[in-house]
Protein backbone atom coordinates (compact mmCIF):
# COMPACT_ATOMS: atom_id res chain seq x y z
CA UNK A 1 0.00 0.00 0.00
CA UNK A 2 1.18 3.49 -0.79
CA UNK A 3 2.43 5.25 2.36
CA UNK A 4 0.61 8.42 1.32
CA UNK A 5 -2.79 6.76 0.96
CA UNK A 6 -5.55 7.06 3.55
CA UNK A 7 -6.50 3.95 5.50
CA UNK A 8 -9.81 2.62 4.11
CA UNK A 9 -11.40 2.32 7.55
CA UNK A 10 -10.42 5.90 8.41
CA UNK A 11 -11.87 7.09 5.11
CA UNK A 12 -15.09 5.13 5.70
CA UNK A 13 -15.45 6.71 9.15
CA UNK A 14 -14.74 10.16 7.74
CA UNK A 15 -17.36 9.69 4.99
CA UNK A 16 -19.95 8.55 7.56
CA UNK A 17 -19.19 11.53 9.80
CA UNK A 18 -19.49 14.02 6.93
CA UNK A 19 -22.71 12.39 5.73
CA UNK A 20 -24.13 12.69 9.26
CA UNK A 21 -23.20 16.39 9.32
CA UNK A 22 -24.76 16.91 5.90
CA UNK A 23 -27.99 15.18 6.89
CA UNK A 24 -28.30 17.28 10.06
CA UNK A 25 -27.57 20.52 8.22
CA UNK A 26 -30.09 19.66 5.50
CA UNK A 27 -32.75 18.71 8.06
CA UNK A 28 -32.20 21.92 10.07
CA UNK A 29 -32.30 24.06 6.93
CA UNK A 30 -35.52 22.36 5.78
CA UNK A 31 -37.28 22.45 9.17
CA UNK A 32 -36.16 25.93 10.20
CA UNK A 33 -35.98 28.15 7.08
CA UNK A 34 -34.90 31.19 9.12
CA UNK A 35 -32.18 29.34 11.03
CA UNK A 36 -28.76 30.96 11.12
CA UNK A 37 -25.86 28.59 10.81
CA UNK A 38 -23.27 30.36 12.93
CA UNK A 39 -20.69 27.65 13.58
CA UNK A 40 -19.98 26.08 10.19
CA UNK A 41 -16.29 26.93 10.28
CA UNK A 42 -15.57 24.07 12.70
CA UNK A 43 -17.27 21.64 10.33
CA UNK A 44 -15.23 22.89 7.37
CA UNK A 45 -12.02 22.51 9.39
CA UNK A 46 -12.99 19.08 10.72
CA UNK A 47 -10.42 16.45 9.76
CA UNK A 48 -13.17 14.17 8.42
CA UNK A 49 -14.48 16.92 6.13
CA UNK A 50 -11.00 17.65 4.80
CA UNK A 51 -10.28 13.93 4.24
CA UNK A 52 -13.49 13.49 2.27
CA UNK A 53 -12.73 16.69 0.36
CA UNK A 54 -9.26 15.30 -0.44
CA UNK A 55 -10.77 12.05 -1.73
CA UNK A 56 -13.24 13.89 -3.96
CA UNK A 57 -10.55 16.16 -5.40
CA UNK A 58 -8.01 13.33 -5.75
CA UNK A 59 -10.60 11.24 -7.59
CA UNK A 60 -10.99 13.87 -10.31
CA UNK A 61 -9.05 13.57 -13.56
CA UNK A 62 -7.62 17.01 -12.95
CA UNK A 63 -5.88 15.99 -9.74
CA UNK A 64 -2.73 15.33 -11.74
CA UNK A 65 -2.79 18.89 -13.08
CA UNK A 66 -0.76 21.22 -10.91
CA UNK A 67 -1.62 24.78 -9.99
CA UNK A 68 0.98 27.54 -9.57
CA UNK A 69 2.65 25.58 -6.74
CA UNK A 70 3.38 22.56 -9.04
CA UNK A 71 1.80 20.13 -6.53
CA UNK A 72 -0.17 17.16 -7.92
CA UNK A 73 -2.00 14.29 -6.26
CA UNK A 74 0.97 12.02 -6.91
CA UNK A 75 3.31 14.50 -5.25
CA UNK A 76 1.09 14.66 -2.15
CA UNK A 77 0.67 10.88 -1.92
CA UNK A 78 4.31 9.98 -2.57
CA UNK A 79 6.29 12.85 -1.07
CA UNK A 80 4.18 14.66 1.51
CA UNK A 81 1.56 12.13 2.62
CA UNK A 82 -2.18 12.76 2.59
CA UNK A 83 -2.60 13.12 6.35
CA UNK A 84 0.24 15.67 6.74
CA UNK A 85 -1.16 17.57 3.72
CA UNK A 86 -4.66 17.62 5.25
CA UNK A 87 -3.34 18.55 8.70
CA UNK A 88 -1.31 21.44 7.29
CA UNK A 89 -4.38 22.75 5.45
CA UNK A 90 -6.46 22.30 8.60
CA UNK A 91 -3.92 24.25 10.64
CA UNK A 92 -3.83 27.08 8.08
CA UNK A 93 -7.63 27.27 8.07
CA UNK A 94 -7.93 27.19 11.85
CA UNK A 95 -5.34 29.86 12.60
CA UNK A 96 -6.66 32.13 9.84
CA UNK A 97 -3.47 32.14 7.80
CA UNK A 98 -4.88 30.23 4.83
CA UNK A 99 -4.72 32.28 1.69
CA UNK A 100 -5.67 30.99 -1.74
CA UNK A 101 -2.85 31.13 -4.25
CA UNK A 102 -3.23 32.68 -7.71
CA UNK A 103 -4.90 30.49 -10.30
CA UNK A 104 -2.67 29.09 -13.02
CA UNK A 105 -3.98 30.12 -16.43
CA UNK A 106 -3.66 27.67 -19.31
CA UNK A 107 -4.88 28.06 -22.88
CA UNK A 108 -6.22 24.91 -24.53
CA UNK A 109 -7.31 24.74 -28.17
CA UNK A 110 -11.03 24.53 -28.92
CA UNK A 111 -12.42 22.66 -31.93
CA UNK A 112 -12.59 25.98 -33.73
CA UNK A 113 -8.85 26.40 -33.20
CA UNK A 114 -9.30 29.37 -30.90
CA UNK A 115 -7.77 29.05 -27.44
CA UNK A 116 -9.95 28.49 -24.39
CA UNK A 117 -8.54 29.86 -21.16
CA UNK A 118 -8.72 27.62 -18.11
CA UNK A 119 -7.95 28.59 -14.55
CA UNK A 120 -6.31 25.84 -12.50
CA UNK A 121 -6.33 26.37 -8.73
CA UNK A 122 -3.76 24.64 -6.55
CA UNK A 123 -4.65 21.24 -5.13
CA UNK A 124 -4.72 22.75 -1.63
CA UNK A 125 -7.20 25.42 -2.76
CA UNK A 126 -9.37 22.79 -4.48
CA UNK A 127 -9.52 20.75 -1.26
CA UNK A 128 -10.49 23.85 0.75
CA UNK A 129 -13.19 24.68 -1.82
CA UNK A 130 -14.51 21.12 -1.72
CA UNK A 131 -14.66 21.20 2.09
CA UNK A 132 -16.77 24.35 1.88
CA UNK A 133 -19.00 22.71 -0.73
CA UNK A 134 -19.51 19.64 1.45
CA UNK A 135 -20.76 21.79 4.32
CA UNK A 136 -22.67 24.53 2.48
CA UNK A 137 -24.42 22.47 -0.20
CA UNK A 138 -26.92 20.68 2.08
CA UNK A 139 -28.00 24.04 3.53
CA UNK A 140 -28.51 25.85 0.24
CA UNK A 141 -29.95 22.84 -1.59
CA UNK A 142 -33.14 23.22 0.46
CA UNK A 143 -33.87 26.60 -1.15
CA UNK A 144 -33.83 25.38 -4.74
CA UNK A 145 -36.98 24.57 -6.64
CA UNK A 146 -37.35 20.96 -7.81
CA UNK A 147 -37.27 22.32 -11.36
CA UNK A 148 -33.79 23.86 -10.89
CA UNK A 149 -31.10 21.81 -12.60
CA UNK A 150 -27.99 23.96 -12.93
CA UNK A 151 -24.94 22.90 -10.90
CA UNK A 152 -26.84 20.66 -8.52
CA UNK A 153 -25.88 17.22 -7.30
CA UNK A 154 -27.48 14.37 -9.20
CA UNK A 155 -28.95 16.64 -11.88
CA UNK A 156 -27.83 17.07 -15.45
CA UNK A 157 -28.84 19.12 -18.45
CA UNK A 158 -30.25 15.91 -19.94
CA UNK A 159 -32.63 15.64 -16.95
CA UNK A 160 -33.91 19.16 -17.64
CA UNK A 161 -34.42 18.33 -21.31
CA UNK A 162 -36.31 15.14 -20.37
CA UNK A 163 -38.61 17.12 -18.06
CA UNK A 164 -39.23 19.73 -20.76
CA UNK A 165 -40.07 16.97 -23.23
CA UNK A 166 -42.45 15.29 -20.77
CA UNK A 167 -44.25 18.55 -19.95
CA UNK A 168 -44.53 19.73 -23.56
CA UNK A 169 -45.93 16.41 -24.71
CA UNK A 170 -48.91 16.97 -22.36
CA UNK A 171 -50.27 20.06 -24.12
CA UNK A 172 -48.41 22.57 -21.96
CA UNK A 173 -47.27 25.75 -23.62
CA UNK A 174 -43.97 27.12 -22.39
CA UNK A 175 -41.26 29.61 -23.16
CA UNK A 176 -37.95 27.99 -22.37
CA UNK A 177 -34.76 29.93 -21.91
CA UNK A 178 -31.47 28.28 -21.16
CA UNK A 179 -27.79 28.49 -21.70
CA UNK A 180 -25.04 26.00 -22.21
CA UNK A 181 -21.30 26.43 -22.51
CA UNK A 182 -21.68 25.94 -26.27
CA UNK A 183 -24.68 28.03 -27.19
CA UNK A 184 -27.53 30.08 -25.87
CA UNK A 185 -31.01 28.80 -26.68
CA UNK A 186 -34.43 30.37 -26.45
CA UNK A 187 -37.49 28.89 -28.01
CA UNK A 188 -41.20 28.62 -27.65
CA UNK A 189 -42.36 25.04 -27.34
CA UNK A 190 -45.92 24.14 -28.23
CA UNK A 191 -47.64 20.82 -28.32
Amino acid sequence: MNSGAIDELALYRAERRVLDHQRKLHRWARNEPRKRFDDLFNLVCDQATLLVAWERVAGNRGSQTAGVDAVTRRHVEEDIGVLPFVEELRSLLRDGSFQALPVRQVAIPKKSGKPRLLGIPTLRDRVAQMALKLILEPIFEVDFYPSSYGYRPGRRAQDAIAEIHQLTSRSYEWVVEGTSPHASIMSTIRS
